[in-house]
C-alpha cells in the first residue's frame, strides 16, 4: 500500500461534514481532509456563502483529484440559524447512496464574533442577544442532535463530533461578552453531550490566534482598547497562527483519538 493511501486510510469511509466551510479554519479543514478520506465517503460543505463554497470545490477538485469522484462532495448553501438551513444539511446528509458509511464526523465550525464595540451593560435589545445565540449555539446545538438521531448508534460505527471552541471559552476578554458567552455555552452542551452518549468522541478544540478575517475584524473593532492592541502587536509579529498548521493539529488529534470524551485540547498543548 502506497503513502498516498495510508493517508487516506487514517479517517475510513466517513460522513463528513464541515460548517462554516467557505473560509478561514472551516476552508482549512477541507483541504487537510479530503485526502484523508476512503474512497466512498461523503464530505459535506455548509456555509453560508454560496460563491466561496464554489471556489472551494474548485480548488479542492483540482488539489485533491478523488474528491468529487471516489469522494463525493456536496455544498450546502444554508443558514443554520433557520430550520431550513438545518433541514437542508439533513436532507444532504441523508441522500448519500451505497454502503453506510464507517464514521460520521461533524465539525461544528461556524461562528461569528458578534458586535466587539459593546460591553456588557450596552446590550440592551434582547433581540440582539438573541439573534446572536441562534446563529452561535442553538445552531450547532440542534444541527449535532438531528445528525446524531439520523445516524443512531450502531455496531462498528464510529460518530465523533468536533466544537471549534476557544480560549474565551474559559476566560473573559473585555467587550467579547456575545462571542465568549457563546462560546462558554457550546463548550458546556457538548461536555454535556460527552456525558450522556459514551459512545459519541467529543471533542472541544482552541485552534489558537488564527490568522484570519475575524482577526482582522478583531483588530478593528474591539472596544477594549488593551485587548485591541494585543491583537494588533500579534499581527505585527507575526504571531497569528496559520490555519493549515491548525487544522493539521485538530486532523492528526482526530487520527491518534486518544483524548478523554468532552476535552478541551488548545492548539498550543500537543
Amino acid at each position: 500500500m502506497d503513502a498516498g493511501r495510508r493517508d487516506a486510510a487514517d479517517l475510513g469511509r466517513s460522513l463528513c461534514i464541515i460548517t462554516g466551510a467557505s473560509r478561514g479554519l472551516g476552508w482549512a479543514l477541507s483541504m487537510v481532509l479530503a485526502p484523508r478520506l476512503m474512497p466512498g465517503s461523503h464530505l459535506v460543505l455548509v456555509a453560508r456563502s454560496g460563491g466561496r463554497l464554489q471556489q472551494l470545490e474548485a480548488r479542492l477538485l483540482e488539489e485533491s483529484p478523488g474528491t468529487g469522484g471516489q469522494v463525493r462532495l456536496s455544498r450546502v448553501e444554508a443558514d443554520l440559524s433557520r430550520e431550513e438551513g438545518l433541514q437542508r444539511v439533513l436532507d444532504t446528509v441523508t441522500s448519500t447512496e451505497g454502503a453506510p458509511p464507517d464514521r460520521l464526523l461533524l465539525i461544528n465550525n461556524a461562528g461569528s464574533l458578534g458586535d466587539l464595540s459593546k460591553f456588557v451593560i450596552d446590550f440592551t435589545q434582547p433581540a440582539e442577544v438573541s439573534n446572536y445565540m441562534t446563529l452561535n449555539f442553538t445552531s450547532c446545538m440542534c444541527l449535532t442532535a438531528s445528525l446524531l438521531k439520523a445516524f443512531p448508534k450502531r455496531e462498528n460505527f464510529h460518530r465523533t463530533v468536533v466544537n471549534i471552541s476557544s480560549l474565551c471559552a474559559a476566560q473573559p476578554f473585555k467587550s467579547w461578552s456575545l462571542y465568549c458567552s457563546g462560546k462558554a455555552a457550546r463548550e458546556m452542551m457538548f461536555r454535556v453531550l460527552a456525558a450522556e452518549e459514551p459512545d459519541v468522541r467529543v471533542l472541544n478544540y482552541a485552534p489558537g490566534p488564527l490568522d484570519t478575517d475575524m482577526q482582522k475584524q478583531a483588530r478593528l473593532e474591539t472596544a477594549d482598547s488593551e485587548l485591541r492592541q494585543t491583537f494588533l502587536t500579534m499581527h505585527q509579529e507575526g504571531r497569528l497562527i496559520n490555519c493549515h498548521d491548525s487544522a493539521q493539529k485538530l486532523v492528526n488529534i482526530l487520527i491518534r483519538d486518544d483524548f478523554p470524551s468532552g476535552a478541551h485540547i488548545d492548539y498550543y498543548d500537543q
